[in-house]
């Protein structure tokens, strides 16, 4: 009897646990159906809301364009504004900015509905855009949005294997440093005759760049080297807004190497008191220095100067002269144009004309001459033309030096192999150890 009492009790247990087994799986087979059900509704729910909510945002449209290209006040009418709206949106502009004073390569975003209802203005000037929106009805905000910039430091170093110019654009760096480079180095080096394979250059520049996109808007370079053959080992230290050299004199002479900066001249005649005149086939003077260079390239005064003529005289064609300090003039023939005015005050550097071959020229070239007192010089053999106009203050010569040595030793690295443009491996942050 106790084994049939046992044996019951049994089946039982085991009938109890198949029974909660299948509650078990019953209750889990709802549950999921449920959370089914749930999903698949609240999907159509969020499905429909979003399509109700784009019926209730219309479409827009998007114009972007320049002054240059269209005028503001002409593409405001184009989309079919009465004259009071037009003049109630340019009022609210003016508000925020001379508007009299828009550049052409200023650029706006206008936005309109299909009906051609104004919702948004934003004109982009420089780092800065200024919008005027509508609110709603007839209620018109401004305001002015700046874009973030960021400043970092970066270096590039060299070794020219083909030209100066190719070798700093394999290494990133953009025509306008380039530029900027030869510029900082033009009283002591002519890199039209004085550049060889084998020179090495290192440069170190601060350069402005916007957060959101990364683009660069502005470069200054900080220190520069440029070592060769020829030229020899040149420093230049950005201290107190001008360029010295290592022992803290100006880097600014009082004379330009060169009458012209660009790639692509060569002295063709030198100066001599007794050369056969190409065209007129007779032995005579030339007291200058003839540069060839391809027509229309840019002439620059080699100091700082007033400009005593400007015109025609006779062989020389198209002719400049200009007064300079210490009773020097100098004169630039054969012009094909001319970029200065008769008693405008030049800055050494400036562009006064370009080459041409008028007058008694065989071919496009500049006739470049200086004299003083009267008596022409030859301007490659002047010894005082590379004198420096200044130096460092006593009281600030401590200062300079900590920074020459800090730059100095960055300048010094050896010139990296000529690969891939520079990356943002090259990258120093302001403040910290320009080290790499």
């Amino acid at each position: 009897m106790a084994s049939k009492i046992k044996s019951f009790f049994s089946a039982c247990y085991r009938g109890y646990h198949k029974i909660k087994e299948i509650i078990f799986y019953f209750l889990l087979a709802a549950i999921i159906a449920c959370g089914v059900f749930i999903y698949v509704k609240d999907k159509e729910i969020k499905e429909k809301q979003m399509q109700e909510d784009m019926n209730a945002f219309p479409s827009v449209d998007v114009q972007q364009d320049s002054f240059e290209s269209t005028p503001l006040y002409t593409r405001l009418e184009q989309t079919g504004m009465d004259k009071q709206q037009i003049l109630a949106i340019i009022n609210k502009l003016d508000g925020i900015m001379q508007t009299r004073k828009l550049r052409k390569q200023d650029s706006y975003m206008l936005v309109t509905d299909p009906d051609g209802v104004f919702k948004l203005l934003v004109v982009t000037r420089d780092l800065s855009r200024y919008y005027v929106a509508n609110l709603g009805g007839e209620h018109l905000v401004a305001g002015i949005i700046d874009i973030e910039v960021k400043t970092r430091i970066r270096t590039a170093r060299g070794e020219i294997r083909n030209s100066l110019f190719n070798s700093m654009r394999s290494k990133g760096m953009e025509v306008p440093l380039i530029v900027a480079f030869t510029d900082v180095f033009s009283w002591n080096i002519d890199f039209n005759t004085e550049t060889r394979n084998g020179d090495t250059y290192s440069v170190i520049w601060e350069e402005d760049y916007t957060a959101a996109t990364n683009l660069v808007v502005d470069q200054r370079i900080l220190a520069a080297k440029y070592e060769g053959v020829t030229a020899g080992k040149n420093y230049a230290f950005n201290f107190d807004d001008d360029f010295f050299d290592q022992d803290g004199k100006v880097s600014k002479r009082m004379f330009l190497k060169s009458p012209i900066s660009f790639k692509g001249v060569r002295i063709t005649s030198r100066f001599s008191l007794s050369r056969m005149h190409p065209i007129l086939r007779i032995r005579r003077p030339h007291l200058g220095i003839d540069y060839a260079a391809p027509m229309g390239t840019p002439v620059e005064a080699v100091a700082d100067g007033v400009v005593k003529f400007v015109g025609k005289k006779g062989g020389f064609g198209n002719y400049i002269e200009i007064d300079n300090a210490n009773n020097y003039t100098t004169c630039y023939g054969h012009l094909k144009g001319f970029n200065v005015t008769t008693g405008e005050k030049v800055r050494q550097g400036k562009v006064v004309g370009f080459v041409g071959m008028t007058g008694l020229a065989t071919g496009p070239h500049l006739d470049f001459r200086i004299r003083q007192n009267g008596k022409y010089m030859d301007f490659l053999a002047m010894h005082n033309r590379n004198s420096s106009v200044g130096e460092i203050p006593a009281d600030k010569m401590e200062e300079f030096k900590k920074t020459r040595d800090r730059f100095i030793n960055i300048l010094d690295l050896k010139p990296e192999p000529e690969t891939a443009p520079a990356t943002d491996d090259d990258d120093y942050e302001l403040g910290g150890d320009m080290t790499e």
